[in-house]
């Protein structure tokens, strides 16, 4: 096994999406409407974009279609404004790490992969910008140096759980499917990778299961049988 990649929310950053997501808009809104935006435009113009991302057909980034998208429902007045958005993941943003979580064995289990010469990689669903994703990785206790890629809106033409996220990762880091494994609590988002060929593992301490599909057939636990199922196969 040459990579490890990792989801980010409820994986190796341990959190209640709903309380997050509530936290998170909050706080864009106290930084956005003073701009002149009504605050339930702001969130209906970000669930647009975000929904726009989900179908991408991978002719733009991400961030190029969250940005057409938000074109579309305020004008093209709005990208005056951008520099305000990317310095709120800079700043603002921050305030939402009191919401989430922490778990030592995050950083632990990427440590332990080191010593195995085994790279890290954290697999995030790609609608924020990098400055954000790597704001979360910070609050997980994680020094952004120990991983080798973050997919972020930037550099993705696709989201999960489109399988052409993960052959898109697969192709950036020049790896075979055979050569990794996933590592998230999503059912839906995470282990739709195993339909590339790719091993997973699906993380229960912060399970999300939409559908309530039978988890056994996908290895499953704590971090404490993440790291021992890692172990075994390397």
């Amino acid at each position: 096994m040459k990579y490890v990649l990792f989801d980010l929310d409820g994986t190796l950053l341990p959190m209640n999406q709903d309380i997050f997501v509530k936290s998170y808009f909050k706080e864009l809104i106290k930084r956005i409407s003073p701009l002149g935006y009504e605050p339930q435009a702001i969130i209906n113009g970000v669930w647009n974009g975000m929904k726009q991302m989900v179908i991408n057909n991978g002719l733009k980034t991400n961030e190029e279609v969250f940005w057409d998208s938000f074109c579309h429902d305020f004008g093209e007045d709005i990208l005056q404004h951008k520099r305000d958005f990317d310095d709120f993941y800079k700043t603002d943003f921050h305030q939402v790490k009191k919401v989430c979580g922490f778990t030592p064995k995050a950083e632990e289990t990427i440590l332990m992969l080191r010593q195995m010469n085994i790279k890290t990689v954290v697999a995030t669903l790609p609608v924020f910008p990098a400055s954000a994703i790597e704001a979360r990785i910070r609050w997980a206790g994680i020094d952004p140096n120990l991983i080798e890629f973050y997919t972020s809106y930037e550099t993705s033409h696709f989201t999960k759980p489109n399988p052409a996220y993960y052959q898109e990762l697969l192709n950036r880091l020049d790896a075979d499917p055979e050569d990794c494994l996933m590592v998230g609590n999503n059912v839906d988002e995470d282990m739709i990778a195993k339909t590339l060929g790719m091993s997973v593992f699906l993380l229960t301490d912060d399970l999300i299961n939409e559908h309530d599909k039978n988890i056994a057939q996908y290895p499953n636990g704590s971090y404490d049988d993440l790291q021992a199922y890692i172990t075994s196969v390397c």
